[in-house]
């Protein structure tokens, strides 16, 4: 059993979302933001406490961590700046707006900058044109940047004056939900033993009809 890398409260919340699936490998995608919230990319010594929590081989959540580009299983900076290269953002000089990302940030798409700050990736679409040129900053929206407004972006992140809109690479949201649909452990212990009952009353039924 491999414990001991995320903390507590994230050993927690992993517990509490594996316990909301029927099969504990559902939770894989969630348990992975998770552990990237904590450290900022998805380590080896996470993806090995994952995949003991999930019941699948680390090869499976590595497998699966790659196929998403809002997970990362290499450091990337404190900051993941992604600008959009679509149409829309395209014909508003986006392609311009990368070119000169890469001369300020001094990278390439790709690329982290050597401080650790900053994360340079180019995006095929950020669904928000009706603001192109857009960028996001750990997955937080700005629009319609030019060369001088993506400058004082970088200068504002880098002084903390927007640490109030934007957390560290990894956080999807600051408040954890309170309401919505919610169901009590007794029910979902309940319900997973009757859907098991009735599984393998199916199976026994469908061998006694072909004997």
């Amino acid at each position: 059993m491999t414990i001991g890398h995320l903390s507590d409260e994230a050993r927690r919340r992993a517990e509490e979302l594996v316990a909301l699936y029927p099969h504990p490998r559902s939770a894989l995608i969630p348990i992975c933001h998770l552990a990237q919230e904590q450290d900022g990319w998805l380590t080896p010594e996470a993806i090995a406490e994952i995949a003991e929590l999930v019941g699948l081989a680390p090869a499976e959540v590595v497998g699966t961590a790659t196929f998403y580009d809002m997970l990362h299983t290499e450091p990337v900076g404190r900051y993941v700046i992604t600008v959009c290269t679509n149409i829309a953002c395209m014909l508003r000089g986006a392609y311009e707006l990368l070119e000169h990302a890469e001369d300020r940030l001094e990278v390439r798409s790709g690329g982290t900058t050597a401080d650790g700050t900053f994360t340079l990736e180019e995006a095929e679409c950020l669904a928000d044109c009706g603001v192109a040129p857009v960028c996001q900053v750990n997955h937080r929206f700005f629009g319609n940047l030019s060369p001088a407004s993506f400058d004082t972006l970088v200068e504002d992140l880098r002084a903390g004056r927007l640490d109030g809109e934007v957390p560290p690479h990894g956080t999807l949201v600051r408040v954890r939900r309170q309401g919505g649909l919610r169901v009590d452990p007794e029910t979902v212990t309940t319900e997973r033993r009757q859907m098991a009952e009735a599984i393998a009353s199916r199976a026994e039924a469908s061998g006694d009809s072909q004997t």
